[in-house]
């Protein structure tokens, strides 16, 4: 009982904070070459979940940050709330099996990082493709967006491993190995 109710406390705090920075980068205006593309730092906190609880755990954090962060920012079921979701899934969805790789060996954070980047563009591409019925938007945005998904990938990635050393040595102190870079 008290492990559960610790876990759904975690959850409940890095919902928290995956929400808040969802909707402090939703209003602060970036110039970014193409409209519309965000830094994603709202995945920190989604990486760190899967990297720390799995995927189960990062999908659930990742679906309450876009459903809440859509209602705070007032564009809950528009066109906004349906790319962030269905890029979050889809960052989500890479990311899982690339961190299992990581705790292997064969990856990094920083790259698994990138590849959740790449998947959240593409998926939030895919989307508004077939919400405007244009392919030319998929063909035309994702090589620009796979690469502007190196560098905040990387950034993320970065924040990603400072916050699950420090996670780990305040939450786990005594257990498990750290993913670093």
């Amino acid at each position: 009982m008290k492990r559960n109710l610790t876990y759904l406390t975690y959850m409940a705090i890095l919902t928290t904070f995956a929400v808040v920075i969802h909707t402090v980068e939703a209003a602060l205006p970036l110039p970014m070459p193409v409209p519309g593309v965000r830094l994603g730092l709202a995945n920190i906190i989604t990486l760190l979940v899967i990297v720390l609880y799995g995927l189960r755990s990062g999908l659930l954090v990742s679906v309450l940050r876009t459903i809440l962060g859509s209602l705070l920012t007032g564009g809950f079921l528009g066109f906004g709330f349906w790319l962030s979701l269905s890029g979050g899934v889809a960052a989500c969805l890479v990311m899982a099996p690339a961190v299992a790789l990581a705790k292997r060996g064969y990856l990094s954070l920083l790259s698994v990082s990138v590849l959740g980047a790449a998947a959240h563009n593409l998926a939030q591409l895919a989307v508004a493709s077939a919400i405007i019925a244009s392919r030319a938007l998929l063909q035309g945005y994702y090589p620009l967006l796979l690469l502007l998904a190196v560098p905040t990938g990387i950034f993320t990635g970065l924040a990603a491993i400072y916050l699950e050393g420090v996670t780990r040595r305040a939450v786990f102190p005594s257990g498990g190995m750290a993913i670093t870079g």
